[in-house]
């Protein structure tokens, strides 16, 4: 498997070098070397051991740290420096949304940007502790105030006092507790309700995959707007590959409806993942594990005798019940203490978000 961004190249394959050889036969190669890889787009990538097991890690601290260094020598010049003891993110009860402080001028508003566009990419590189905060930042890239600004330095502030998370991509299955997964006859509710499997997929290779998938949501999140803040983290065996941290599109009037739209988002992420899995030629084992931590969501996601008395929120319901009735996921109720996902709706205490990163990052 080659993985190709510009004038980069990945092998993934259990003999890389006699592809990479085939490669240079024909191609000039930088250096005219082939190495194992110790950065991809900016993340530094290497095989480490943790907790026992041999895995392959990604880190953005050297991202991190240039970035540090350029924001700082653009404070030297006004004589400003980064916030100290930035214990999180953001500053204690800052909403952004609230923020009336006077609006920046034009080479303010392409900083601040280019600052969100820096941390962005940070994000994307692994830094999952932070994306709630870039994202509630990031609704503000048209009209961004003083205020806005400052707490994109106390973001930067509080990356300056932790460089170093990092994701390990474990390559072993998560221990799952089959008695909390309710398995229900759905004949009757979505006859004919079956995954769509891609018909040009290539044959499956290699060890059986699983997926797992925490969803949750802050329901009315956002203090002038009142609209929610989806979360989503997906797993490939216990190795966190995608994270989503979005504001939802409708106001929703309850809890319920908030986490039945987090729902919808994620089935549809789920999807998109087996598909491309498949495409790869990776075979799956079983449906998605999605851990919700709202009862009556889960309720209505695993039981078909349930019904919906709120015709607003029946597209997500559907949406969600046709998934398991199809195998494509299967749900069970989380607790709210341990909801990974929680990392990524709302502003957290730097206790509960220590102690919920410090589960799938290191």
């Amino acid at each position: 498997m080659l993985l190709v961004y510009v004038d980069d190249v990945l092998c993934i394959s259990h003999d890389p070098t006699a592809t990479m050889k085939g490669i240079q036969g024909t191609f000039k190669l930088k250096g005219d070397k082939i190495e194992v890889p110790t950065h991809y787009l900016g993340a530094q990538i290497s095989q480490k051991t943790i907790g026992g097991i041999s895995c392959w890690t990604m880190s953005s601290e050297q991202y991190i740290k240039a970035a540090i260094a350029n924001v700082e020598s653009n404070l030297d010049k006004s004589g400003q420096r980064l916030p100290s003891r930035c214990l999180t993110p953001m500053t204690s009860n800052y909403r952004p949304e609230t923020d009336v402080s006077g609006e920046l001028k034009l080479t303010g508003i392409r900083y601040f940007q280019e600052l969100i566009g820096i941390l962005r990419w940070a994000v994307e590189l692994g830094r999952i502790d932070i994306a709630t905060e870039v994202s509630l930042l990031s609704s503000h890239l048209a009209l961004p105030r003083e205020g806005h600004l400052q707490q994109v330095y106390h973001i930067f502030g509080y990356l300056k006092a932790r460089p170093k998370r990092t994701l390990a991509f474990d390559p072993f299955h998560p221990n799952i507790d089959e008695s909390r997964f309710v398995k229900c006859d759905w004949h009757d509710f979505y006859r004919g309700a079956a995954e769509p499997i891609p018909g040009d997929a290539p044959e499956p290779r290699g060890n059986l995959v699983s997926t797992h998938c925490f969803v949750d949501a802050d329901h009315a999140g956002n203090l002038i707007t009142r609209r929610s803040q989806s979360g989503i983290l997906l797993f490939v065996n216990r190795a966190p590959i995608l994270w989503y941290s979005k504001k939802q599109n409708t106001v929703e009037t309850s809890t319920f409806g908030s986490k039945f739209v987090a729902m919808r988002i994620a089935v549809e992420l789920i999807e998109s993942l087996r598909y491309k899995l498949r495409m790869f030629g990776i075979p799956i084992d079983g449906p998605t594990n999605v851990y919700c931590d709202n009862e009556a969501v889960t309720k209505n996601s695993i039981f078909p005798e349930s019904t919906l008395k709120k015709k607003h929120n029946s597209i997500a319901y559907h949406r969600t019940r046709e998934a398991v009735a199809a195998g494509t996921i299967r749900v069970t109720k989380e607790d709210g203490k341990t909801n990974l996902a929680d990392v990524l709706t709302k502003l957290l205490p730097q206790a509960t978000k220590d102690f919920l990163c410090d589960r799938f990052m290191y």
